[in-house]
């Protein structure tokens, strides 16, 4: 059974830092796309990082040079380095794991998710 499990959010002041972890396990790690989803209060949830099985990255405008996602496949985990927060980055965040070895920005074409951790920055 796919088992993706998120940590590391948490409440910090604007321009803080934090990285989130999300463990994953039932399945072979290195075979599929991994994102980062992220979903404010009364938002729709929007796409904001993959990486690929190389480890090549791609990133939402939005935290482009802010945010660092990477993968560790012997640790069957994906990371999110998050810098330079704002306070509009508060959100539950989500991992999720890609239907496709390709990488989507849409959230229609990730089967598996994560109970999210939530991020809360503070001005």
């Amino acid at each position: 059974q796919v088992q993706l499990v998120e940590s590391g959010g948490g409440s910090v002041q604007s321009g803080g830092s934090l990285r989130l972890s999300c463990a994953a396990s039932g399945y072979t790690y290195n075979q599929y796309c991994m994102g980062w989803f992220r979903q404010g209060l009364g938002k729709e949830r929007e796409w904001v990082a993959y990486v690929n099985n190389p480890g090549n990255t791609n990133y939402a405008d939005s935290v482009k040079g802010r945010f660092t996602a990477s993968r560790d496949n012997a640790k069957n985990t994906l990371y999110l380095q998050m810098d330079s927060l704002k306070p509009e980055d508060t959100a539950m965040y989500y991992c999720a794991r890609s239907s496709y070895t390709s990488c989507p920005t849409s959230s229609i074409y990730y089967k598996y998710w994560g109970q999210g951790t939530q991020v809360t920055v503070s001005s």
